[in-house]
Formats: C-alpha cells, structure tokens, sequence
C-alpha cells in the first residue's frame, strides 16, 4: 500500500455512508488553500438544519424551528477568521479557539480546555482544522475523542502539515454506521484537491451519501465570494 498516494474523494468520502461530520484542507495545485466542511446526520434532530453565511462566519442553523429537540450540539458557528488564520470545526470549539488567538493563546492551549462532545453512547470526536496564510501557508488539525466506551477521559490528537500544491487531509467524527457509533482512527486522509474548486464542491456533494448528507460549504481562503459554495439538503439546494 501506498501511504503517500492522493487519494480521490470516492476513495475516502465515497466508501462510508456515514462519516458523521468532516473536514477536509489542503491547497490547489497553484497553491490555492481550500477548506471544506460538511455534516451528516440519522436523526430528526441532526437532518433540521442548513448551512448559513454571516458577517462573522459560517453557521448552522436550524431549517424548521419548530421540530428542535436540543440545539445545544447542532447549532454553532462552524468557520470564522482571526487575522491570517482561518478555523473550521466541528462545534462551538470554533469560538473557543477564535477567543484564545484574540487573547494570544494557540489552537492547541484552546483545544485542550474542551474534550468530545456529551452525547453518550457515541461520544462523537470534537474536529477541528486551522489555516495559517503568511509567507507559507501552513495548517493544523485536531480530533479530542473519548479514550473508552465509558467517556471517562478525553485523548486529545494534533496534526501539523505544509501545504502542498493539490494535496490536503480529511479528517471526519465517525467510521461506519453503527451503534453506537465508531469513532475515526488513525492520521487524517491524505486526498487530492483539483485546481477547480467549483467542480470539487460538487463532486463532494455528490458523493456524500444521499440519505445521510445535509449540508456542504466548500471555500477558497482569499478568494473571493463567488469561490464559497454552499449546498443544503433542506430548503432550496446550492447557494
């Protein structure tokens, strides 16, 4: 096996239908730094929702307010900015690590005050990603997941990668459908990133799994509005 070989995205998405939340950066082959961000769900609770763009960041939001159960879990600020980096997450550790760089904290001294999310007997990972753009564009990416089928700690995993012209990583909550659910394993993915982020969000789309999959936001760091995509599985399709 070939551990350095970019895989494509129905090699890695394409193979588990349900692979809970995921988070894939990297950079296009001229070297443009991609993020991308999608969710999944099985329950009425984790289906109510839709990706939403605001001033200060990406959001979930719920597509029915009247059929949420709990918000606690589903409804944050999935991505914002804070000077030269870029976040992404999983969770409302999003504003964690946004706070700690405002105070000059690090995405690893945010992550360690918070473990995995409360939500036993699945205990899903927390994920989270950063993009630093300087003189080199570098990134980060984490997984704070249970260290026992009893939630009784929290192992807290760090990853850090140069960016390299069409390649990235994919890191995501879940491997396979179960129950309860088994948590993802190992380094995150290696994946090939195209130069055509337009095509690659629609690619990705549509190969996350039709019943499973809910919303996508796929971006392009510096550019402009037009390379944001959003596609939402409630409500009226792509943005």
């Amino acid at each position: 096996m070939d551990i350095y070989r970019l895989r494509s995205l129905k090699e890695t998405v394409g193979l588990d239908p349900y692979v809970g939340r995921g988070i894939i950066v990297g950079t296009t082959p001229s070297g443009k730094p991609v993020v991308a961000y999608f969710i999944m769900g099985r329950s009425v609770n984790s289906r109510n929702r839709v990706f939403e763009m605001r001033e200060d960041g990406l959001y979930t939001k719920a597509f029915d307010e009247s059929k949420v159960a709990d918000p606690s879990l589903i409804i944050y600020r999935a991505a914002a900015t804070c000077g030269d980096n870029f976040v992404v997450t999983n969770g409302d550790q999003t504003d964690t690590i946004i706070d700690a760089l405002k105070n000059g904290g690090t995405f690893e001294s945010a992550l360690s005050t918070r473990e995995f999310e409360p939500d036993a007997p699945n205990f899903t990972p927390r994920i989270s990603a950063m993009v630093t753009c300087g003189a080199k564009t570098t990134y980060k990416m984490s997984i704070l997941k249970s260290v026992d089928a009893e939630g009784s700690d929290c192992a807290r995993f760090y990853f850090n990668y140069p960016a390299k012209p069409g390649a990235g990583h994919f890191i995501h909550t879940y491997v396979g459908n179960g129950t309860p659910l088994p948590s993802f394993q190992g380094e995150p993915e290696l994946i090939a990133i195209p130069e055509d982020t337009e095509a690659f969000a629609k690619e990705l789309w549509e190969t996350l799994d039709s019943d499973n999959k809910i919303s996508l936001y796929v971006k392009v760091i510096g550019g402009s509005a037009k390379d944001t995509y959003i596609f939402n599985k409630n409500g009226d399709g792509k943005q």
